[in-house]
């Protein structure tokens, strides 16, 4: 064997290692961060929120100098800071009213929140498939899962692309249902001129540290809508005890958390919100090089773009065609990995087949809310129900971290080069 052909032999296979080094951990936080911080720890003023009606109980400057600014940047009427958007997903499906027993219509294509958010309210979350090409909310898929118990979608803008929110308000308004969108990993992404996440009767974005606005932990949600931000401050801070002396009259889901950001977050995420254009603007040059690069691999599509869109690259998600590559997506996981390549992901959960849908256990031991009486039928979640998301699970979804690190142009090149070197040897890894 040759020099040539002895290097092009894959790591994986006894062959050296293509990428030898570490590449950086993704950190968008510098002295600007740090001095925000350092101010609001000198003043003392950690958090000002009270869990009461007083001023204080929308909180401290620094939390509403950071939702004025969401307001501006996103082009919205509100913006409310959580701690986490977890927390922001529960407040977002009490505020529209759900009510116990009332079905909501998600994704399985996500980060478990999605749906334990539902449930959070006794609701019951009900499973529609998703679109193979942006990997979000199939229409027909909603359609067809549309009950008289449905009061809601709440789509998810995985993987930094919006869905399709044009379609997806005319099936609400058809059937007069909500829409809470997921935005968590696609901040700064636009449909039609409008960032994703605003076109939605609520949305939203996370802050927690490997998103593209980074503040340790932390939830943005938008709305244009006064009274349902209303709802999700109080359901943010203590609401029980509040709506007495605020006058509120609409008791339901008044049930309150401290769900609060405090002031150094919210001070760093002023500044990481100057910076998103040029994160983002930095993940998308990224992409159109690891499009250049990898066109014309076999078996290997790279992420689709639809007109109208941008995406903002959360992850760079790719398919397999298994069947014309004749090789499973973990051999070739593994190849790529032992080359070096980094923060490789086979694939998101399939929400449906965890375990607390599949045996239908959520609160206490006995079924609860899906063998309650608040429960009208008997949801299915079995295997099978979402057949594009349990093949990208399953066998079909190569997803690179954009996000995770920090690239050089050289490091790309280097990444590109690893994907070449394996497809080179697809036969020897048959």
């Amino acid at each position: 064997m040759n020099k040539q052909s002895a290097s092009d032999t894959l790591a994986l296979l006894g062959g050296p290692r293509l990428i030898d080094r570490t590449f950086a951990r993704y950190n968008p936080l510098g002295r600007e961060e740090v001095e925000a911080a350092k101010k609001v720890v000198e003043s003392g003023v950690l958090s000002q929120f009270l869990g009461c009606w007083d001023p204080d109980f929308f909180g401290g400057p620094k939390v509403q100098e950071f939702e004025r600014q969401c307001e501006s940047y996103f082009g919205v009427k509100h913006a409310v800071t959580f701690n986490s958007w977890t927390s922001g997903l529960v407040a977002a499906v009490g505020a529209i009213g759900i009510e116990p027993g009332d079905e909501v219509i998600v994704s399985p294509w996500t980060m478990a929140a999605s749906a334990t958010a539902i449930l959070h309210w006794n609701a019951i979350p009900v499973f529609a498939d998703i679109e193979r090409e942006t990997f979000c909310l199939d229409p027909d898929s909603i359609e067809r899962n549309i009950s008289p118990q449905t009061r809601a979608i709440m789509s998810v803008d995985i993987a930094g692309h919006s869905a399709d929110m044009d379609v997806l308000r005319k099936i609400a308004d058809k059937h007069k249902l909500k829409i809470i969108s997921d935005t968590a990993q696609a901040p700064a992404a636009k449909y039609k001129d409008r960032y994703a996440g605003t076109l939605a009767d609520i949305g939203g974005y996370s802050l927690n540290y490997h998103k593209h606005i980074h503040t340790g932990e932390g939830g943005i949600a938008v709305t244009d809508d006064a009274d349902l931000a209303d709802r999700m401050r109080l359901i943010r801070n203590h609401a029980e005890v509040v709506v007495e002396d605020k006058g509120v009259t609409n008791l339901s889901n008044m049930i309150g958390h401290n769900f609060r950001l405090g002031e150094i977050e919210c001070a760093m995420g002023i500044e990481q919100l100057k910076k998103l254009d040029a994160m983002v603007a930095s993940r998308q040059r990224i992409a159109r090089k690891l499009d250049k690069g990898l066109a014309g691999l076999k078996g290997l599509k790279t992420p689709a773009v639809l007109p109208g869109c941008t995406h903002v690259y959360y992850v760079y998600a790719m398919t397999l065609d298994i069947k014309a590559l004749g090789i499973s997506r973990q051999r070739l996981h593994q190849a790529l990995t032992a080359e070096g390549v980094p923060a490789l992901a086979a694939s998101y959960q399939n929400l449906h087949l965890l375990p607390m849908y599949q045996k239908k256990i959520a609160y206490g031991s006995k079924g609860f809310p899906w063998t309650s009486d608040i429960c009208k039928r008997d949801v299915d979640y079995s295997k099978g129900i979402c057949p594009v998301a349990e093949d990208l699970h399953e066998s079909s979804f190569l997803g690179f971290g954009i996000c995770s690190h920090v690239f050089s142009d050289e490091e790309v090149e280097l990444i590109i080069e690893a994907f070449h070197k394996v497809w080179r040897n697809l036969e020897a890894l048959r």
